[in-house]
C-alpha cells in the first residue's frame, strides 16, 4: 500500500511527465488515497487532462478536481458565438440526432440538455463542444432514453468483457436489473475499472451503470 505522500509524489510527477500541461499552476494534495487538485489551467481540455493523470497512478482510490479554468485573453470569446459553435459542432458529430439535444451557454460554462437513445452519443456530444474555443467547462445532463428496451444485457456486456485486452472477466461480475447494470468485483488499476463502466455502457439500452467493483 502506498502512502498519501508516496501518491502525492507520483501525481505530481504525472503531472509533470506531460510536456503539454503547465503543471506549476496546479496543486495536489492526497488524503487516504483521494486526490485534490487545485490552481488553474488555461484550457478546459488541460483541466480534464490533469485529472486523467491523476487517476493513472496506482493507488488513487477517486479524484477531486477543483482546478479552475483562467482562458488567456485570446481564446475568450462571447457566450452566442460559442453557442453557435457547439451547435454546429453536434450537428456534424450527431447529424441524426442533433435536433434532440439543447445547448445552454453562460460565462463561456456549456450545459448539454435533451434526450439521447444511446450512452455513445452522449459521449460524442460532450467531447464535441470540449474542444470548442472559450469553453470553460461541461456540464453534461442529456437523458438516455432507449427506443427499445434492452435485451440479454448481462450476456452482451460478459462477452465484451471477454473479448477485451485490458479487463480480467473473470475478476468482474455483472448484474443487470432493466436498463440498469451493477458491476462488482476487483481491479488492478482505475484505468481498468474505467474501462470496465466504457463496456458496460456500449451495451444497447444500459441507461445507468454502477460500478461497486
Amino acid at each position: 500500500m502506498k502512502s498519501d505522500s508516496e501518491i502525492e509524489r507520483d501525481v505530481r510527477d504525472e503531472l509533470q511527465w506531460n510536456p503539454d500541461l503547465n503543471a506549476g499552476d496546479i496543486a495536489v494534495s492526497v488524503r487516504d488515497g483521494i486526490v485534490t487538485l487545485a490552481g488553474f489551467t488555461r484550457s478546459y481540455t488541460d483541466r480534464l487532462e490533469a485529472e486523467a493523470a491523476a487517476k493513472r497512478v496506482a493507488g488513487v482510490h477517486a479524484v477531486a478536481n477543483d482546478i479552475e479554468v483562467r482562458l488567456p485573453t485570446i481564446d475568450q470569446r462571447p457566450d452566442p458565438e460559442i453557442a453557435r459553435d457547439a451547435v454546429a459542432a453536434l450537428r456534424s458529430e450527431l447529424p441524426m440526432s442533433h435536433d434532440k439535444i439543447k445547448v445552454i451557454v453562460k460565462d463561456g460554462w456549456t450545459t448539454l440538455e435533451g434526450t439521447a437513445e444511446w450512452q455513445y452519443q452522449k459521449t460524442i456530444a460532450e467531447n464535441a463542444v470540449r474542444k470548442i474555443k472559450g469553453v470553460k467547462g461541461v456540464t453534461n445532463v442529456i437523458q438516455l432514453r432507449p427506443a427499445v428496451q434492452p435485451t440479454d444485457i448481462q450476456r452482451r456486456i460478459q462477452e465484451a468483457f471477454k473479448r477485451s485486452a485490458t479487463l480480467d472477466a473473470n475478476r468482474i461480475s455483472v448484474e443487470a436489473r432493466g436498463s440498469e447494470v451493477i458491476l462488482n468485483g476487483t481491479v488492478r488499476s482505475w484505468t481498468e475499472r474505467e474501462e470496465a463502466e466504457r463496456v458496460a455502457w456500449s451495451a444497447p439500452g444500459v441507461t445507468h451503470v454502477e460500478d461497486a467493483s
